[in-house]
Formats: structure tokens, sequence, C-alpha cells
């Protein structure tokens, strides 16, 4: 299948020249350290400023119990680790730079320290140490992060503020933020559309029982309260924003709130993946209320053009940290028997599975670690914490492309390339790049997703 990319692929250090494994292979890695591309200089791997290079690898930002570190793509080097304490939840911040860390304080700014700047028919390129920055958004309990159309929106969740922000603004220090407040706190979302309306949850303490969408100054223009214990976001093409409800998803399409049947009275979708090639979004599927942990297998495909949910059995279950996007749209399922799904977002056919990790059982808490699948540029990275290793994935061609050997074992996962979304392509809610949303244990689970 073609790839569609706007941008030349990532390098990781060795595409052009590393003999491919055979599809399937989970650990494939270069035979000889001399075949990967020039690697960036040791300026830009060390300096705080920005160094100009030839080529941009991608950076992998992880967190760990204890920390957070980088990983270079191309060189395979740990470039930095910095400890810090709790449960670390990372988010691209929306300019292909930056990724903000959930911290008591709020947002932290952590500098993954790659640029592209364009120059006409051109890009030039720029890499220097990645770091953590003094940089915080201040929020009560982080919470949801998307981005989209150049803009990133915050949610705290203990105060209901949504803070609106210019990512590209992160490189010079605190954004300025425009704010809005939700009547009552609670466990929310936001997000922007490229018009300056903005779709929010309603809520309180107790739960979410809908959503609204405001106008440029705050007036609501539409409203449904059909959509209860609401959770998680996705956009699809058009604009259209689905949202994952206890009862069937809710969509706004047009400026106008619509309710999804589905065949089961409980069927919870909190965890979404969009794609702007694609009317369907991705989620999970859920139908035991009354489960301490359920593990599900069967996804939905949303369509936001027919309003309709088609699921798809996948014949092994999967986690929220599970789903993603590929090229053209298709969907992604890392599936507890070890591989990657690629289906058909038009259809819900298989269109092929690439074996990536060892078999794995989603954990019963939340926090802990298990395999976690990112997606930037056509390259699917596979976090597996038993092995303590990241696959990167190519899924045009359906093989691993290399494994890296990790210091600690990895939990939540971001990936920069330098490169800020396109407007059209900056859905980061849950897939690119938000797909991050979870569940907590069953006490928590119908009040506290993330």
């Amino acid at each position: 299948m073609p790839t569609s990319s706007r941008r030349a692929r990532p390098a990781l250090g060795l595409l052009a020249t590393l003999a491919l494994a055979a599809c399937g292979s989970g650990d494939a890695t270069p035979a000889d350290d001399d075949a990967t591309t020039t690697p960036a200089t040791d300026a830009a791997t060390t300096s705080s400023e920005p160094v100009e290079v030839a080529t941009l690898d991608p950076r992998v930002v992880l967190s760990y119990d204890g920390g957070v570190m980088t990983l270079d793509t191309g060189s395979g080097e740990i470039l930095d680790d910095v400890e810090m304490e709790g449960f670390l939840r990372l988010n691209p911040a929306g300019d292909g730079r930056h990724v903000f860390i959930s911290t008591p304080e709020g947002f932290q700014a952590y500098d993954a320290g790659l640029v592209a700047e364009g120059h006409g028919d051109h890009d030039h390129y720029f890499a220097a140490a990645p770091s953590i920055t003094d940089t915080v958004m201040a929020a009560d309990t982080p919470g949801h992060v998307v981005t989209r159309a150049g803009r990133t929106v915050l949610f705290a969740d203990g105060t209901g503020e949504v803070q609106v922000i210019d990512p590209t603004e992160l490189a010079e220090g605190t954004p300025d933020a425009e704010t809005w407040t939700a009547p009552a706190a609670h466990h929310g979302v936001a997000v922007e559309l490229s018009d300056g309306t903005m779709v929010v949850s309603v809520g309180d303490e107790e739960g979410r029982t809908g959503a609204a969408l405001l106008d440029a100054d705050g007036n609501e223009i539409a409203g449904a309260d059909n959509c209860p214990g609401l959770h998680g976001e996705a956009t699809a093409a058009g604009e259209a924003v689905a949202l994952g409800c206890e009862d069937g998803p809710l969509v706004l399409k047009d400026g106008e709130f619509h309710k999804l049947s589905v065949e089961d009275e409980y069927a919870r979708s909190g965890n979404l993946a969009g794609s702007h090639d694609s009317a369907v979004v991705l989620g999970d599927y859920k139908v035991d209320r009354d489960a301490e942990l359920e593990r599900p297998e069967r996804v939905a495909l949303i369509d936001t053009e027919s309003l309709s949910v088609q699921l798809v059995d996948l014949g092994a279950s999967y986690s929220f940290r599970s789903l993603g996007r590929g090229l053209e749209g298709h969907a992604l399922v890392l599936t507890t028997d070890g591989s990657l799904r690629l289906i058909d977002d038009a259809n819900g056919e298989e269109l092929g599975r690439i074996d990536v990790v060892e078999p794995w059982e989603e954990p019963e808490v939340w926090q802990e670690p298990r395999p976690t699948l990112k997606v930037a540029d056509g390259v699917a990275y596979v976090t597996e914490p038993a092995s303590q290793q990241l696959h990167a994935v190519d899924i045009a061609s359906g093989q691993v492309l290399r494994t890296y050997d990790l210091p600690h074992v990895p939990n939540e996962v971001a990936v920069a390339t330098g490169f800020p979304p396109a407007a059209a392509e900056a859905d980061a809610g849950s897939e690119e790049e938000h797909a991050d949303d979870e569940e907590h244990a069953h006490e928590d689970e119908h009040e506290h997703d993330h």
C-alpha cells in the first residue's frame, strides 16, 4: 500500500540502507552499525541551542517509573534521562517539538530538541539536546490535551478550566492562553475547530452527561445531553468530531450533534483514534458494565458520514493504548497476541498483520506498563515492557525496521518529529497523538478515566 506522507519519511538512521527482516520478525536490528545514515553531530545532541543538521531522525519520549527518557531513533542512543516523581502522563504539545508532561503543578513542557523550518520549497533542519523546561501551564489535575489546526487545548479536571494556546510559542517560553471554564469541574475534554468554535464536555464531579458546541465568545450554540460517561474524542475528515459514550457514540457534524445507535444496551467507546484521511473514527467497544476489567475483542468503526457504527471482531483483546491510524486512514490495533492489525476503515476487513511483540495480557491496574502503540509518518512505534524494548515498524511494507533496547521499562510514549502537524492533519485528540486515553480500576472507570 503506498504511503501518503506530506514530507520525507523519517530516516530512523537506517531506512535507506538497512536490509529489512522478513515480515513478522519482531527483533529486526541493523546487521552493521556502520550501515546507518550519518547521525546528527555531537553538537546537535549536546548543545542547548539548535544547530543545523542534514536530516531529522524522530525522537521518542518515554516515561518510566521514576522519570522520562528520550531515544534518538537514528543513533539508538538515549539522549536525555531526567528523574521525576509520580505517574507521568505524556502528550505531544502540537508543535512537533515539545511534549507536555502532566505534573501536580500542571502541564510541564519538555523540549525534544527537533525543529524543521520551511524555506519556500524546502525545509531546514535543526537539532539540540532534549531537556525539561521551566514552562508550566498551570492546571489543577491536568487531563486531556487535544491538538488540531495549529492550536492546543488543555483541560484541567480539578477546575474545569480550558486553556487554548499556540504551541509554536513554547519555543520562547510560556504561551499566552485563551481560557474558558466549565460550569462545574469534571474529568473533561475540549476540542477547538478551525472556525474558532469549541466542543466541550458537560459534567460535574458525579460524571459526564453530554457535550456542547460553543462559539468564539463561549456562548452555547448547540448541545446534547445524551452521552453518559462521555470520555475521549477524535476528529475525522471534514472536522466531524466523535465523542465516546457508554451507550453509543455522539458525533458533531456540520454544527449539529447526532446520537449513533448500537446493538448493545451498554456500549462504551471511551478511547478513540481519528484521521484526517477518513470519515471513520476507530474506537474501543466494551459491553460489560460490571466487569472489573473487561478485555474486549471487538473494535468500533464509527462512520461520521453515514452516522453508523460497524463492529469488527479481532479474535484477540487489546488495551486503551492499542489504537492508532495508519496509511490512508486505515485502522491499526495492537492485540494481545502480539500482532499489529491493519484494518480497512471502510469495510472492517483485515488487510494484514505484523508480529511485533510477544503475547501479553493487559494488567489490571491502568497505570502499569503494557505494550503501547504510537504512529508518526508511516512508522508505528510499539513498546514492549516485558523485554524493555521499543520497536519501529514500517506500516507500508509490514516490516520491523529496528528494535531498540531501553535502560528502563517504558510506559507512556510520545513521538517528536520536528514538524508541526499541518492544519488538516492536526488531530492528536486520540490517535496521532493522544489516543492515550486511559481507564482506571473499575471503581473509578465511569467517573475518571483518562
